[in-house]
């Protein structure tokens, strides 16, 4: 049932809309007072707003500026008994939803609301839909683990996901947190919500606070309009807080705030925005060791280690390796259109007796390199591109690729190979230490991870 919120300081307009609204099939709230409707807008979250121009403590068009300033989102029907062109014009330029004339003509009223709650479904269905399309062009691998250990916290994602309580995993990279993060959600009672992602490594610090929390218009250099921070793009969703480790402290503060009371002011801002929405958080750092430290704020690291899940990295779990191998090899072959039937014997214990320094991050990347280089239907040990002494490496497979087919295609194309080459291979010297490698190929941070994201390595 939508919801419509009523903001008028007659009583007897109130209670004739309350009676039409419901008759209509609306759940409806009155206030009287623009401070009673404001109050209202954070706890009741309406699906749109019947605002009197005229209330006691504040003029309608400057209320209408303050409840966008809260929530950009909801549609505002104004309505007066002292209408003019000029109101209108300004009403409309400030963003209403529509316009009324009092006294109310109750067909037109009621038409008014359901094109606004119309409007404002389509605003979400829109955004569910995006977020489907990027699932559908960056699908997200499904939790897979048949190890006791990871049984276990397949367990423990079962009894958490329906509560609101905020998650905490660790592990070191590649091992698959954000594959945990997403399976929380989709099990979750919010999984027809929005799910926002942000790696609080890429944010460069300067445009931490505005990435994560939005900007008013004119509050800094550059801000030449409001914009939405993440927190509020999810509310009533989930927000995952992806290498939380890199947080500024100030960053830190204000999340806290938003663990404690599910409140925050955008940057430049002075209205308290309410957020409904769950966190997740991951890290592939020690935060105890951070804490102590004095790097990451000892209160913000109990209120995010509500629940704490570990993932193991791969080398102890070589029970997951035959059903990750199984899924990623169908997985690219389907991408690569290949016809790709079984990985040999021979292939799959090389793949069980190494290391796994990257994880499952480098099984999977090991995984597609052979499905594109598998010239049958079975992929045999010398089209890995892992085990010096076995075969042929990776890199002199790839150094022999057909230079016929290299010069018929885009330079772009070719340099691109090239780069990605080189970055997976310095990430293996590395151990896949992202920090090393940025050193060694003379790039920052951020840059690698651009990079490696734009190669689908991460």
């Amino acid at each position: 049932m939508a919801k419509v919120l009523v903001i008028d300081d007659e009583e007897g307009v109130c209670e004739l809309l309350r009676d039409v609204l419901e008759n209509a099939g609306y759940e409806v709230f009155v206030t009287y007072t623009a401070s009673e409707g404001i109050d209202a807008l954070n706890s009741y979250n309406p699906d749109a707003i019947l605002l009197d121009i005229k209330l006691p403590d504040g003029d309608g068009i400057k209320v209408m500026q303050r409840i966008k300033g809260i929530n950009v989102a909801v549609p505002i029907i104004l309505m007066t008994a002292f209408g003019t062109t000029e109101i209108a014009i300004q009403a409309m330029k400030e963003g209403a939803h529509d316009y009324l004339n009092k006294p109310l003509n109750l067909d037109e009223l009621i038409l008014s609301v359901q094109k606004a709650v119309r409007m404002k479904n389509l605003v979400s269905e829109v955004a569910t839909l995006r977020e489907k399309l990027e699932d559908e062009m960056n699908p997200t691998d499904p939790f897979i683990g048949k190890s006791r250990i990871m049984q276990e916290i397949s367990k423990i994602i079962g009894r958490i996901s329906d509560s609101d309580i905020t998650v905490l995993i660790q592990g070191e990279s590649g091992t698959g947190k954000e594959v945990v993060a997403r399976s929380i959600h989709k099990n979750s009672k919010r999984n027809h919500c929005p799910y926002i992602k942000i790696n609080c490594a890429t944010i460069p610090e300067n445009l931490m606070e505005s990435e994560l929390f939005g900007h008013e218009k004119g509050s800094f250099t550059g801000a030449i309009s409001q914009k939405l921070g993440k927190f509020e793009l999810a509310h009533s969703g989930t927000i995952f807080l992806d290498e939380i480790g890199e947080l500024t402290h100030q960053a830190q503060t204000k999340l806290l705030r938003v663990l404690q009371e599910r409140e925050f002011e955008r940057v430049g801002g002075i209205n308290n925005i309410k957020v409904d929405i769950r966190i997740l958080a991951a890290t592939n750092k020690d935060l105890q060791r951070l804490v102590e430290e004095g790097k990451f704020r000892e209160d913000l690291f109990y209120r995010l280690n509500v629940v704490n899940i570990k993932l193991p990295p791969l080398k102890e779990r070589k029970e997951d390796i035959l059903p990750l191998v199984d899924y990623f090899i169908n997985q690219f072959a389907s991408k690569h259109a290949k016809k790709i039937t079984c990985i040999s014997k021979e292939a799959l214990n090389l793949l069980t007796n190494y290391n796994w320094p990257g994880n499952v991050r480098e099984l999977k990347n090991i995984c597609e390199q052979a499905v594109v280089l598998t010239r049958g239907s079975v992929i045999l040990p010398d089209e890995l591109g892992i085990f010096e002494g076995n075969r042929k490496s990776l890199r002199d497979s790839n150094l022999e690729l057909d230079l016929a087919l290299r010069l018929k295609r885009p330079l772009r194309d070719i340099l691109a190979e090239v780069e990605k080459e080189v970055i997976i291979r310095t990430l293996r010297d590395h151990n896949w230490n992202r920090q090393e490698t940025a050193n060694t190929l003379g790039l920052n941070r951020r840059s690698l991870y651009a990079k490696m994201k734009e190669y689908d390595l991460l």
